[in-house]
């Protein structure tokens, strides 16, 4: 029985890349300048790490898992309203005893990125590496947080 590694992520991903490059080539024509994100890492991305993404009334949470991964395999930046998360997951060293049946974790590199509001503190941006989770936190500006307005009795 021969081994296959079933993938859908890197259909979506080559679905994604066709679709980015007929825009790219339609704004070019027209004059629209190519977006700086679209670079060599997203083109040699092969499985997108799931993310979980949600707000409280001082800061946007981003939730990356990264099971099996360091924190030195993964890098992180933000630029122009883009935070961009990529590294690379190595495969596993098989012994030429063992016989595997299914793998269906990636392995390879992989790439995210997320428009984020221009109203943050970009100079707070923090992140967490624990038990193959990364948490990042972004914090939001002063004025765009909720404020409560206190209610006068007369």
């Amino acid at each position: 029985m021969a081994l296959v590694k079933f993938n859908p992520v890197r259909d979506l991903l080559d679905i994604e890349r066709e679709f980015n490059r007929m825009w790219n080539t339609l704004g070019s024509r027209f004059g629209l300048t190519r977006r700086e994100d679209f670079d060599e890492e997203y083109e040699n991305a092969v499985w997108m790490p799931l993310t979980d993404i949600y707000e409280d009334n001082d800061n946007y949470y981003l939730k990356v898992d990264l099971p099996g991964m360091k924190k030195d395999d993964v890098k992180i930046s933000y630029a122009d309203g883009t935070l961009s998360i990529s590294g690379e997951r190595a495969e596993e060293k098989q012994s030429k005893d063992a016989q595997f049946h299914r793998i269906e974790r990636s392995y390879g590199k992989f790439f995210r990125s997320f428009n984020i509001p221009k109203e943050i503190k970009e100079d707070k941006i923090s992140a967490e590496f624990k038990d193959g989770q990364l948490t990042i936190t972004i914090p939001k500006a002063e004025e765009v947080k909720p404020k409560e307005i206190e209610i006068k009795v007369g």
